[in-house]
């Protein structure tokens, strides 16, 4: 089924408030490409689609112009911002920082019975989303399946950290699952991270997930050859790496 405005709503909680639904909606359409990088965006109409008044429209908008998503032009409207590859790259840098220090607190002190088998379920629910290429349920396990980790440690504040920066990232990231990166290397990824856990090797855990959270600099130069207009500027992903990328992107 494609994902719509509507089925985003029916998919959030009827007991939150309109405006965090609205905030939620937008935001994950935006994620999702279901709004396009550069569409223009009308209060009016998202009000009419939603059936709300403009106000929690306009709220939405200022919160997503915070987290960098969408632009308000006085005067000319309001758009979807396009990828920034910058973004893109800072934003990364900060999730390996915070989660390679995760998985390794989970391999030092090792992880609680439930989590594990919370974490093996959540593989083998993945493994099932292969087969269909369901995308949309998969991007939903992978935040289940770092969630559980981060909460796993009891790492409540990393995990808003990782929320806060992957805005940008995460818009590449659900690009390059159905065009640049099998859903079975990701899968695989995520298997050797928890075999690393429970195996107590904390280098091997930090490595796994640094792998895991490198993929997307193997994926970003094809996508922005295969999408240009979805990205700022018109200088090649490659001419932007530092020489350290570029050194991670051929490891």
């Amino acid at each position: 089924m494609q994902t719509t405005l509507q089925t985003l709503w029916q998919e959030t909680h009827e007991g939150e408030s309109v405006r965090q639904r609205l905030f939620h909606v937008l935001r994950q359409s935006i994620i999702q490409m279901v709004l396009a990088p550069g569409q223009a965006l009308s209060e009016k109409e998202l009000a009419d689609t939603f059936s709300v008044s403009r106000q929690p429209v306009r709220e939405a908008f200022i919160r997503l112009s915070e987290a960098g998503l969408v632009e308000v032009k006085p005067q000319r409207g309001t758009y979807v911002v396009k990828i920034s590859q910058q973004a893109v790259l800072e934003a990364r840098f900060v999730r390996e920082a915070v989660e390679v220090a995760i998985v390794r607190l989970a391999a030092e002190k090792g992880l609680e019975p439930t989590v594990l088998t919370d974490l093996h379920d959540l593989l083998a629910r993945q493994r099932r989303c292969i087969e269909p290429n369901d995308n949309d349920r998969f991007y939903r396990l992978d935040e289940a399946f770092h969630r559980t980790l981060s909460l796993g440690v009891k790492q409540h504040a990393a995990w808003k950290v990782i929320e806060e920066v992957r805005a940008q990232l995460d818009r590449v990231r659900y690009l390059s699952v159905p065009h640049s990166t099998p859903l079975e290397r990701l899968v695989d990824q995520h298997a050797s991270i928890v075999a690393a856990i429970e195996a107590r090797d904390t280098q091997q855990a930090e490595e796994a997930m640094s792998l895991h959270l490198r993929e997307i600099l193997v994926s970003m130069p094809d996508l922005v050859r295969r999408f240009p207009a979805m990205f700022e500027g018109k200088t090649a992903f490659e001419e932007q790496q530092s020489p350290a990328l570029k050194q991670e992107t051929i490891q």
